[in-house]
């Protein structure tokens, strides 16, 4: 997307709307157990405000952890993690770039995948999906790849135990989004979502 505008020597991208639709919904277990990153698809998605009912990363709140080093380990804070959400073309461009047939959302972890959003992962913060039935997800940014992501990929693929690492640098930018239920309901496979992408820009001050 090319800036319009220029303010302070800062681009600045106008806000626009995009349209996409989702192919599949999934829910993690919940119980603390290894195998509950692991999702499974599901006919609907009912989700609240606080999130999907019985997932793992159900919660007004959570724990923080590595992402958040300004907090002590453990420090309660607002869930702004309760959706994952996962683009068909971003896994199959990851799958190309370790060389194998597929990327399962499921392996991923993810809740939500769609089709039709160009450059998915790297849609800005503050957009709000909108879905037909009612559902909007706010979305919080980028879902960066971990090993312990990769480890569930090779884990599907015996005889290629470098795939854990090899993940976590094929699938930067490509991981997928996470954010919050700002409007709860109930999220539907074939149903359309729309992006609304607000105003923003890159913030690189000179000096």
């Amino acid at each position: 997307m090319s800036g319009t505008g220029d303010l302070f020597g800062l681009a600045i991208c106008p806000g626009r709307r995009l349209n996409g639709r989702v192919t599949a919904t999934l829910q993690a277990g919940q119980g603390g157990g290894t195998f509950d990153f692991v999702t499974a698809a599901v006919p609907d998605l009912p989700v609240t405000y606080e999130g999907i009912p019985g997932d793992r990363h159900y919660g007004l709140t959570r724990l923080s952890g590595a992402r958040e080093p300004w907090y002590p380990r453990g420090t309660e804070m607002r869930n702004d993690r309760q959706i994952s959400l996962l683009a068909v073309e971003e896994l199959a461009e990851i799958a190309a770039g370790l060389d194998i047939p597929s990327v399962k959302a499921e392996w991923l972890g993810g809740n939500i995948v769609v089709e039709g959003l160009p450059q998915f992962s790297m849609i800005p913060p503050r957009t709000r999906l909108m879905f037909a039935g009612g559902v909007v997800i706010g979305i919080e940014g980028q879902n960066a790849p971990c090993k312990y992501a990769g480890q569930m990929v090779a884990d599907a693929h015996p005889g290629r135990p470098e795939i854990a690492l090899d993940f976590v640098k094929v699938a930067k930018r490509l991981r997928g989004l996470v954010g919050w239920v700002e409007r709860p309901g109930v999220i539907t496979p074939g149903e359309e979502v729309v992006a609304r992408i607000p105003e923003h820009w890159a913030y690189a001050p000179a000096g």
